[in-house]
């Protein structure tokens, strides 16, 4: 099934991470507070900045980034699958978020949902695109790049 993209407020992103978080809470001791665990630049000039992982919550149960997909990001030629539930809340420009084969336009103010089964892709259509993504469970950002290759932010 295509997950419909509508307008949301961000307070359904947030309610997302609280949902995920809450039966996490009772695993990890603390939460230890930070702008970003770990960065990375992909091939593409996509920029993936952590905001939240094991690093800083204390388990695996959830992870939240931003993402900047430039304006001259060239455009996929294939979609890609999740391991987990994924998320995404357009903050600015334009997102084609093409979700098993059907496209949908993600601006400001909208929210996009993935499912691990369904193959997705994205475009800019108007750039610089820039989204929180909430990925659940998470693990997500070791699937895109091996954690070595990860540029580690001062806490």
């Amino acid at each position: 099934m295509t997950t419909p993209c509508r307008r949301s407020s961000p307070w359904l992103a947030v309610l997302a991470l609280l949902t995920g978080v809450q039966g996490a809470s009772a695993q990890a001791p603390a939460y230890a507070r930070s702008t970003g665990t770990r960065e990375i630049t992909l091939g593409s000039g996509t920029v993936i900045k952590m905001l939240l992982d094991a690093s800083n919550l204390g388990t695996g149960d959830v992870e939240v980034a931003e993402i900047t997909f430039p304006a001259s990001a060239p455009a996929p030629t294939a979609g890609h699958r999740h391991g987990a539930t994924e998320i995404f809340y357009v903050i600015e420009g334009v997102l084609g978020h093409v979700v098993n084969g059907q496209e949908h336009r993600l601006g400001p103010g909208m929210l996009g949902v993935v499912k691990p089964t369904d193959e997705v892709m994205h475009r800019v259509l108007e750039g610089p695109v820039k989204a929180v993504v909430i990925w659940v469970p998470g693990g997500e950002g070791d699937r895109i790049q091996p954690a070595e290759r990860w540029r580690v932010l001062a806490r």
